[in-house]
């Protein structure tokens, strides 16, 4: 990845939909040449989707809350693949400090969130957990 693809991902992580002539423009380069990185990136698994990012407020509904994760042992690999099977994930994290594993999780209802802090319970491998439910965003 060169200096342009670093370009054209940030463009696209500010606004998505640009289009191609659009990010042409910006970049200083041709709508091919912006269409065969893209391409590339795609290829290559450095993008890997496109995604619509809503304000926490658009769906007040929705409840959406932080697990901190203790792995037992060398067992992360693991963990981690149970964790990314499970829907409710939207993100998960590797951090340094208290927690090992750092998931975001986001359901429908606080029945649907004890199903899932059930099934992770039961994933071999995590010592213990710490969910906090998400109240309020500020930027």
């Amino acid at each position: 990845m060169d200096s342009t693809d670093r370009r054209l991902i940030s463009l696209l992580r500010k606004d998505a939909r640009m289009s191609v002539a659009t990010l042409a423009g910006k970049l200083g380069v041709s709508r091919a040449t912006v269409s065969n990185r893209l391409r590339k990136l795609e290829d290559e698994q450095v993008i890997v989707g496109y995604t619509v990012r809503l304000r926490p407020d658009a769906e007040p509904e929705r409840i959406r809350a932080w697990m901190g994760v203790l792995v037992e042992g060398n067992q992360t690999r693991e963990v981690v693949a149970g964790l990314l099977g499970e829907p409710a994930v939207q993100a998960l994290h590797d951090t340094n400090g208290r927690w090992d594993l750092l998931a975001e999780l986001s359901v429908e209802s606080m029945a649907e969130l004890s199903d899932v802090l059930e099934r992770v319970r039961l994933l071999k491998g995590i010592r213990h957990t710490e969910t906090s439910i998400l109240l309020a965003s500020f930027r």
